[in-house]
């Protein structure tokens, strides 16, 4: 008898394409490549903060969730270092000096709309972004580090120090998304709100892509 797939795996794979497009999206791939400029990773930055500001919030709001707080750990925690990177490259008044671009403002109400309701929404985005910090994140903080000429400050988002071996915390991660008490039904919601959260990330370097098009011809 077949052995059934993992929720994990199956999460993977049904995801995987959707993660490359992501990634492919041309102005994270030119940052990647080293065709993107230091404003360009600060544009990057500042959309950032919002998400992680409501996806924290929402942390905060399902650590009672009985579901939902198997998740939930401060070693993740990203915004206090998403903000001592903007005061590092924008300066002590980047709050004011940043706002979110339109996908942005979507890809945060619907964090804060699953964040207060549903428990498995709420892991599809949590899943999304912190286990893709502990990848690709990882690498691209190096890149970043390199090209800008960073020692740590400016990086900080990337930099996990209560982690000491991410590959290790991404198995037992997944160990739990197999052991979240979800039927078939409720594995299938929380595949699409994953496949939904990759589309808000590559709408987000497109709108990125855009907003910087629109800055140089102005300039």
């Amino acid at each position: 008898m077949t052995e059934p797939i993992p929720f994990s795996t199956a999460l993977r794979e049904r995801s995987s394409g959707a993660h490359s497009g992501s990634e492919g999206a041309g102005f994270m791939s030119d940052l990647i490549k080293g065709d993107g400029t230091r404003e360009d990773y600060i544009a990057l930055v500042a959309q950032h903060w919002f998400i992680y500001e409501a996806l924290e919030s929402a942390a905060e709001r399902m650590r009672r969730d009985p579901v939902a707080s198997v998740f939930i750990t401060d070693r993740l925690t990203r915004l206090p270092a998403l903000e001592a990177d903007l005061e590092f490259l924008i300066g002590p008044d980047w709050r004011e000096r940043i706002e979110p671009l339109p996908t942005t403002r979507r890809y945060v109400e619907r964090i804060n709309q699953v964040g207060a309701t549903w428990s498995g929404g709420f892991i599809a985005h949590h899943y999304t972004r912190y286990l893709g910090d502990l990848s690709g994140g990882l690498f691209i903080g190096k890149l970043m580090q390199r090209r800008f000429g960073f020692d740590t400050n400016g990086i900080g988002f990337y930099i996990f120090g209560d982690i000491a071996d991410p590959k290790a915390f991404k198995d037992v991660y997944r160990d739990q998304l197999d052991a979240a008490p979800w039927d078939d039904a409720e594995k299938e919601r929380v595949i699409d709100e994953v496949l939904l959260a990759y589309q808000f990330n590559t709408d987000l370097f497109e709108d990125l892509a855009r907003a910087k098009a629109e800055s140089e011809a102005v300039a």
